[in-house]
């Protein structure tokens, strides 16, 4: 695709979590699945200093819901439930934040003051998120970043059923860096090779937490003729390329749709919004879905889409999804059919043909069913009319949308605007001074390009090696083990970039995988009381059995060594009982299989070498 020429333009929001207690008050930033008490609340949108109010804050308003907030004693404290003043800005964080704004060659404010942004769909107990603008006006790759900002993690939302909606607590509070770029960005691969730079920029801190969440990209999509959109959550760096693509292509395909609509219709067209009822046309129905819903004493309604018929189900634009989304998210209704994707689900062609007259539709005509209660269909609508007009004015409306697992989005809520945001007035302004700014310089982290050609020199590490470790966050573990332990260098790397994510893949949790643990096994491998093979066994004992030893996780793990006797005995009562095998086959042929029937039986508890050694020792006996 030739981005240049359809005026691709994107920007990222990088949101990290910092690895330092929490922002406004002294509990740990651990995620923790413990609950101690619980709390009801319910939010409304407030006005801003100008009286005015934010119109995403009045969407979530309208969905009349309530909060269950469970928390632990471990992570959160009464800042957290909002009955408690926050304290004094955690100092560590604003001085990682003001690290990453030299890193990044930005103009530090000479004033922090936090501000209160209106978030009421219940992230956060207070109904607005803290946030405070740190620096302005940086550069990377010929990328202008425009703000970078520290502000507090949201609640994590746990489980939403119907209008309750459960968020756990330990992770609000959480100091989290917010860079944000200017829309300079030309093709979703420099999109995805901005945010890597910036990842590494912000891991070489050695003080941002690492693992699955805590680091999260938005992207701002716009082609020409469209409209920017946020998206929500792209959850990984190679999906970057795949969202920023497939975002382009829908805004290109909403203008298509845009330029035929004109054709066909006018605004006006729009006016008549009467809805028809259909519940008699469908009393009989073979729809399993319409006819259960008019058992519990539902409708079916439908309306008029002036000029949309064939344009509701296009591969690039699912414009009828997109409709029926905002309508679920508007009133709650579990979703519509239209006529593009009918007949189906049970309603026969017939039927559609029956509806399209009694609508009196025209050729370039569709039409909206909704089926459920009477109050909910008639709003719902309401709302499908309402959003198939944006797409008439312009084509792509301006929004947020949510990644979701498949590279593609959908429609979350209206951008919001200025009015969200006004003065923390619990928080003093914090000053920062030339001498400050001094300190920061003196101690400035390695930049990773430096760090990159250090550790080729120093420890003979390859360039995919390198990239690896820096992207993973632990080239500062890996340094310390390697200068404690030199000869268990090959051992640590591995550790780091293949056990590390094998156990993650496994479902085993690496959180509580620290330097300290990692340097007793360490200390153990180097003292022969396993092999290096196990590992990864070590490792994920210790991990499901937090209060274990390591002497008993040995124990466990079957891992105790047994003396050089015993293990030559081993492996020469393998090769006895294959004395046939070996001399049929030879040396070179046989060395390969019994070598995986040794490490069966050894795996974890001799190092691979020696077992190699007294292997071929002993099939040459036999040879």
């Amino acid at each position: 695709m030739d981005y240049q020429n359809i005026g691709f333009k994107a920007g990222l929001e990088i949101h990290q979590q910092l690895e330092t207690h929490k922002l406004f008050c002294c509990c740990q930033s651990k995620i923790t699945e413990d609950i101690d008490y619980s709390f009801e609340r319910l939010l409304r949108p407030t006005q801003s200093e100008l009286g005015d109010v934010d119109k995403a804050a009045l969407t979530e308003a309208k969905k009349h819901r309530r909060f269950l907030y469970t928390a632990s004693n471990n992570s959160t404290c009464l800042v957290e439930a909002d009955e408690e003043p926050p304290h004094l800005p955690n100092s560590e964080a604003v001085d990682l934040v003001l690290t990453m704004g030299a890193l990044l060659q930005a103009k530090i404010v000479d004033e922090i003051q936090f501000m209160r942004k209106i978030v009421i769909d219940g992230s956060n107990t207070s109904g607005f998120q803290r946030t405070a603008l740190i620096a302005v006006n940086g550069i990377l790759q010929n990328v202008h970043i425009q703000t970078i900002a520290l502000e507090e993690d949201a609640a994590r939302k746990l489980t939403e059923k119907g209008k309750l909606v459960n968020y756990g607590l330990d992770r609000l509070g959480i100091p989290l860096i917010e860079i944000t770029t200017a829309a300079d960005i030309k093709t979703p691969q420099q999109a995805r090779d901005v945010a890597e730079q910036i990842g590494l920029l912000l891991r070489s801190t050695g003080k941002v937490k690492k693992g699955l969440g805590t680091i999260r990209q938005d992207l701002n999509v716009s082609v020409a003729g469209g409209a920017r959109v946020e998206i929500k959550g792209v959850q990984s760096l190679s999906s970057i390329t795949r969202v920023a693509l497939n975002e382009a292509l829908r805004q290109l395909g909403l203008i298509e749709i845009s330029k035929i609509l004109r054709q066909r219709v006018t605004p006006k067209d729009f006016n008549n919004k009467e809805h028809k009822n259909f519940t008699t046309v469908f009393k009989d129905c073979k729809s399993n879905i319409i006819r259960k819903q008019i058992e519990d004493n539902g409708c079916v309604k439908g309306i008029r889409l002036p000029g949309f018929n064939g344009l509701l189900k296009r591969p690039e634009t699912r414009v009828g999804k997109e409709l029926s989304i905002y309508a679920k998210l508007s009133t709650g209704i579990g979703g519509i059919l239209h006529s593009d994707e009918l007949p189906a689900y049970g309603v026969t062609d017939k039927e559609v043909t029956l509806i399209r007259t009694l609508l009196h539709l025209q050729e370039n005509d569709a039409f909206v069913l909704a089926i459920g209660g009477e109050s909910m269909v008639d709003s719902a609508l309401d709302a499908v009319v309402e959003r198939a007009v944006m797409f008439l004015d312009g084509g792509v409306p301006e929004e947020v949308r949510r990644s979701l697992p498949d590279d593609a989005t959908e429609y979350m809520r209206p951008l919001p605007g200025s009015a969200r945001m006004y003065p923390e007035t619990d928080v003093p302004p914090l000053r920062i001074s030339s001498d400050v700014i001094q300190k920061i310089m003196k101690h400035l982290p390695e930049h990773p390009s430096e760090k990159q050609k250090r550790f080729i020199k120093e420890y003979q590490l390859h360039d995919e090696q390198i990239k690896q470790l820096l992207e993973s966050g632990y080239e500062h573990d890996f340094e310390c083990l390697v200068k404690k332990f030199p000869l268990l260098k090959n051992t640590i790397i591995r550790t780091f970039l293949n056990t590390f994510p094998e156990l993650e893949h496994e479902g085993t949790p690496i959180d509580n995988i620290d330097k300290k643990l990692l340097s007793l096994v360490f200390s153990a491998l180097s003292k022969d009381q396993f092999a290096k093979e196990a590992v990864p066994l070590v490792l994920k004992y210790l991990i499901q059995h937090q209060n274990t030893s390591l002497d008993e996780a040995v124990t466990q793990c079957g891992l105790q060594i047994r003396g050089s006797d015993a293990i030559v005995q081993c492996i020469r009562t393998i090769v006895s009982d294959r004395k046939d095998f070996i001399k049929q086959r030879g040396k070179a042929e046989s060395i390969g299989p019994l070598m995986g029937v040794v490490m069966k039986e050894l795996r974890g508890k001799v190092d691979g070498k020696i077992i190699s050694t007294i292997l071929e020792q002993e099939i040459d006996k036999i040879i």
